[in-house]
């Protein structure tokens, strides 16, 4: 069995429209050999990009009333949430589902993702507004293989490496046997992508192992299994930022889920990328 090091590269916060790959080429400066894989943060990527979307903004359909009232405080907060194996602060929090700012958050859900992904209890289709300022949340980065392949070139012509660039995402694929599946929506290939909330508590109930979600993979031939592994090392030393979830940045810094503001964020430590290097015999 392969195993691996890994190293979390410590940058400041990306902002919006961020120059990301100076920052990646700079954090890696000196670091890398040839071969290693370099793990990148999509909600980072998203945020430097401006692939995000102030909540404040949106006017909330009734559907979209009804998941953030009913849905998500009953079905999640005391049936799905309790199947699932759900703590009791998560659980606790689910039951005390903000109505108003929560119903902005489903419209966005369901505008972007669908409305199997809305009925997520979070991270809607790669939808987060963890490690984001107010009423901000990431959307899914777009062409993200054409990311990791600019990335990858960008490190081999300023810093002279050849790596395999990983762009992944915190959002969960289970492995049933050799079957991999998430309710992310475009995983790489060799992922499938399983109905939003129906992948997700299928996944749970069966108690399935589960890895962060390889979403592109730029630099050598790299199957799945491995992709899932690395990704997987990657997320245990990278750390969750400002917090895993909105109640916990919000709690953090002792104010309401949309009072964080980007000054806040910027005082935590963030490791968007980490370098991942198979371990020699």
């Amino acid at each position: 069995m392969t195993k691996y090091l890994a190293l979390a590269v410590k940058t400041s916060y990306w902002k919006p429209h961020e120059n990301y790959l100076y920052k990646i080429t700079e954090a890696l400066s000196g670091k890398l050999l040839d071969g290693d894989f370099v793990v990148v943060s999509e909600k980072a990527l998203s945020i430097a990009t401006g692939c995000i979307v102030d909540e404040a903004l949106v006017e909330p359909s009734r559907n979209a009333k009804f998941i953030a009232g009913v849905w998500m405080r009953v079905v999640w907060g005391y049936g799905l949430g309790v199947l699932c194996g759900f703590g009791g602060r998560l659980l606790r929090r689910l039951r005390e589902y903000p109505s108003e700012s929560g119903s902005r958050h489903k419209q966005v859900a369901l505008e972007h993702a669908g409305l199997l992904d809305a009925l997520m209890f979070g991270s809607e289709g790669g939808i987060d507004g963890s490690n984001l300022a107010y009423s901000y949340v990431s959307l899914p980065l777009g062409g993200v293989e054409g990311f990791a392949q600019k990335i990858r070139r960008c490190i081999r012509e300023e810093l002279g490496r050849d790596v395999c660039v990983v762009i992944a995402d915190t959002d969960k694929t289970f492995r049933f046997c050799n079957f991999y599946f998430t309710p992310r929506p475009k995983p790489m290939r060799g992922i499938h992508s399983l109905g939003g909330v129906v992948g997700y508590v299928l996944g749970r109930v069966l108690g399935l192992k589960r890895s962060s979600t390889p979403l592109a993979v730029a630099g050598g031939f790299v199957l799945a299994g491995e992709a899932l592994t690395v990704t997987n090392v990657a997320d245990r030393v990278r750390g969750v930022g400002s917090g895993a979830t909105v109640w916990d940045m919000a709690s953090r810094f002792g104010v309401a889920v949309d009072g964080v503001s980007w000054e806040m964020i910027a005082s935590v430590s963030h490791k968007p990328l980490v370098i991942v290097r198979r371990k020699s015999c």
